[in-house]
């Protein structure tokens, strides 16, 4: 009656926290135990009274509060499947009624219905005695009508399908008297009608039978053995007939649960008395130990409250005479907060959006205590500092709902640790870590490495060579932080500069795709725009500086003397010269920079080796001795002029110098060079030619040459007194003395020498002819043309003022 007084409790209990809550409504159900799985057990459309569409919408689903969900939902229709097979025995044991509890959740808005599915029994368990043989030891002579008590069969089935009667085999001595418990279980005692005679029968095989009431009949059978035995006519005696004992749950093995005491009047072995079990089913009997001799009931091993709560111990007595007496022992156990609060997540969103509004649910979880009192009731905190907040719900159900907005780039990831708190002594706590994954939204535009690149590239490149690359990072994830690079319009030297690179639209490398030339392009800028593949796509631009290096292409030009071809051209020096006489000056240029454009002069070749010199950063070309009547009359020199790059390129330059006497100089200024100097000067020609006198006797193959240059000096020497006699008024030459092979005559110039004073630098300045040029005549006339008489008419001190030569080339 106070067990059910207590469920009584509950149950309103139960029913007024529904009435507190938002919808709280019981659903009764029931369904036969061994049922296959899918076996549907109900539809909860009729009861909920909504249809399909909003059951699905509002993410309906069964919550099992035990620790196996045997019952699933369909949400797309509404059937409760079985998705286990019960066992009601294993279940429930005698549990009567055995009911599954669940509760059925529905969002927006929050409802708890709760679910309970009775399990009912099929008779699938046969009856089943303790002992497959009883041992009975009677005393002769024992009056009729004594009773025996027989244990009973055991049926784990309940109500009809439990055993509904027993019976015995036919005997001469004993009859079966069948009765029932006030809990309605049947039992049987054996009633003896005829007094046992040890000398004519010492031992009694009986069969006893029970059956149960199922369909079909379920039997179970023992075999009692009668020992007749000689008089023992005292049965033990308990002083109780019944203990009730309170023990703690989780008491030490060992603890004293109760002490059972039984007395025989009897003498002798027949009043020694032993403790037995009597009908105790093996779990308990791993609970508790029974001391045989002292009737000592102990703690065998751990005692749960939250298992069972009573545990009903039946103990036999018995005497050396083998009569027995029994008594009860009723052990309540009492609860200890020895349970932690247990967190159940019911739903979880994950990943979440960052773009989540506030307010969003992310979770919604359930805390039950399987304690009892205060130490079931629990508290539900969790860590400050999120952007999460709890929301106390119905029935023990929390929100996990958002208040700030979140950003994945700060964090993506947030382990919510969840503390449950129960009210018991001490309290107890249990920790759950929710895992939330923030999903990403395209909320960044890429960002490059720089705010501005620049790139270097040798000219001459090969078409397709990687300039350099530039690379965006996006702090988004995946196909947010995807970047794809493309180049914007724009003109380099007027054309597209599409024309002139290219970009890898997913590395970033920026290719070239012609060749480019420094001395066209110096350098020129790219735009390049970084795009991801979110949606919307969000981008970013850079600018990109290409320089083009420059490479040692381009060999030097001379400027003058232009070496064409076209218009050759002498430069004349007076014999009279002195050294360091600026004779020309070679200016040449190179189209490349740095030091690929430094140039530097020297002489290659010349016709008097030690004569002239060539300055190596000016190419100035200078007298580096006096001019003396031996030197040969045409001089020809090359000139090499090298830049400075790496590998060197080189160009070379021709000049023909002409000796001449006769100049009227005021304006050529002399450089004083020390006498020594000039005996020095003297000395090595005099010494080179006495090198190629000595040469020449040595070799006798060299005389005929000898002879010969012998003879080209005397025809030389010649030419120049018949020259001499065509130009009045001062040492003239022939027009055609230049050159004797050259068909034509062509232009004379007119040639200005100015020296400023103190400086050994010159300028030439290219004058109109100061004399008509007048035509060649045919070779039967000599080949010369005397200069006519109005060019006569000159006065000597205009030609004393000018520095005149006409040369026919």
């Amino acid at each position: 009656m106070e067990m059910y007084s207590n469920n009584r409790q509950g149950w309103s209990f139960f029913f007024y926290l529904c009435m507190c809550g938002a919808i709280c409504e019981s659903f009764h159900y029931s369904v036969p135990e061994e049922k296959k799985t899918g076996t549907l057990v109900a539809n909860v459309l009729k009861d909920l009274k909504v249809d399909v569409k909003e059951l699905s919408a509002r993410r309906a689903r069964l919550v099992s509060e035990g620790t196996k969900p045997y019952f699933q939902l369909d949400p797309h229709s509404g059937d409760v499947i079985l998705q286990d097979r019960i066992d009601r025995e294993s279940l429930c044991g005698q549990k009567d009624p055995c009911v599954l509890l669940s509760e059925l959740v529905l969002e927006n808005p929050l409802q708890v219905h709760r679910i309970e599915v009775e399990i009912e029994d099929v008779n699938d368990n046969p009856p089943q005695f303790s002992k497959k043989e009883y041992l009975f030891e009677i005393l002769e002579h024992t009056p009729t009508n004594t009773r025996f008590h027989l244990e009973k069969a055991e049926d784990a089935d309940k109500g009809k399908n439990t055993v509904q009667n027993y019976s015995v085999s036919p005997n001469d001595h004993f009859q079966l008297d069948v009765q029932s418990h006030s809990d309605g279980s049947k039992y049987a005692e054996l009633i003896l009608q005829k007094q046992l005679d040890r000398e004519e029968e010492k031992r009694l095989s009986l069969i006893l039978l029970a059956v149960d009431g199922g369909i079909p009949k379920r039997t179970g059978t023992a075999q009692i053995i009668i020992e007749v035995l000689d008089s023992n006519d005292n049965v033990p005696h308990f002083d109780k007939s019944e203990y009730k004992v309170k023990l703690m749950e989780n008491s030490e093995p060992g603890s004293l649960v109760a002490k059972v005491e039984a007395v025989d009047q009897d003498l002798g072995s027949n009043a020694e008395i032993t403790y037995s079990f009597s009908q105790v089913p093996d779990n308990i009997k791993r609970l508790f130990k029974l001391n045989k001799y002292t009737g000592e009931l102990t703690v065998a091993d751990r005692i749960d409250y939250e298992t069972n709560t009573v545990y009903d111990l039946s103990i036999k007595a018995t005497d050396g005479g083998g009569l027995s007496a029994y008594c009860k022992v009723i052990v309540e156990v009492e609860d200890r907060n020895d349970n932690a609060p247990e967190v159940t997540l019911t739903s979880l969103t994950s990943p979440l959006p960052e773009d989540a509004p506030p307010d969003t649910v992310v979770a919604l979880f359930r805390v039950t205590d399987r304690d009892s009192g205060d130490a079931g009731r629990t508290a539900c905190t969790m860590e400050t500092n999120l952007p999460f907040i709890l929301k106390v719900s119905v029935k023990n159900y929390y929100q996990l709902v958002t208040q700030q907005p979140l950003d994945r780039e700060k964090a993506s990831e947030y382990n919510i640790t969840i503390t449950a708190t129960d009210q018991g002594s001490p309290r107890l706590t249990s920790i759950t870590i929710i895992s939330v994954q923030i999903s990403d939204v395209n909320d960044n535009a890429p960002v490059f490495e720089k705010p501005a690149y620049e790139m270097q590239i040798r000219e001459n490149n090969i078409p397709g060579l990687l300039i350099g690359s530039v690379h965006a990072d996006d702090l988004d994830t995946e196909r947010n932080a995807k970047v794809v690079y493309s180049l914007l319009p724009g003109k380099v030297s007027d054309q597209p500069v599409s024309s002139y690179v290219s970009i890898n639209s997913e590395t970033g490398n920026l290719y070239a795709i012609r060749s480019l030339d420094y001395e066209q392009i110096k350098d020129f800028l790219v735009t390049v725009k970084a795009v991801d593949s979110g949606s919307p796509p969000l981008s970013s631009e850079v600018k990109i500086r290409v320089v083009i290096v420059d490479e040692n292409d381009n060999a030097p030009f001379i400027l003058y003397p232009l070496q064409n071809g076209t218009s050759p051209s002498n430069d004349l020096v007076p014999r009279g010269a002195e050294a360091g006489y600026l004779v020309t000056k070679v200016v040449a240029v190179d189209r490349d920079s740095g030091q690929n454009s430094w140039l530097s002069y020297e002489l290659l070749k010349a016709t008097e080796p030690g004569l002239f010199s060539v300055g190596t950063q000016n190419g100035e070309v200078k007298t580096m001795r006096p001019i003396n009547q031996r030197d040969t009359f045409k001089q020809k020199l090359i000139i090499g002029v090298r830049d400075n790059g790496h590998p060197p390129q080189s160009t070379s330059a021709t000049l023909t110098i002409l000796l001449v006497d006769g100049f009227s100089d005021p304006y050529m200024k002399m450089v004083d060079i020390p006498k020594d100097e000039a005996v020095k000067e003297e000395d090595r020609t005099l010494i080179l030619y006495l090198v190629i006198c000595l040469a020449a006797i040595s070799f006798i193959f060299l005389v005929s040459i000898t002879v010969f240059i012998a003879i080209k000096i005397h025809k030389r020497r010649k030419f120049m007194e018949s020259s001499a006699l065509n130009f009045p008024g001062g040492p003239n030459f022939s027009e055609n003395g230049g050159d004797a092979a050259a068909g034509s005559l062509s232009r004379a110039y007119n040639y200005e020498v100015f020296f400023a004073g103190g400086s050994l630098s010159s300028e030439f300045k290219f004058l109109r002819p100061l004399f008509p040029v007048f035509s060649v005549e045919p070779p039967q006339n000599q080949g010369v043309q005397r200069i006519s008489a109005a060019s006569q008419d000159l006065s000597n001190h205009q030609a004393e003022n000018q520095l005149i030569n006409q040369v026919t080339i």
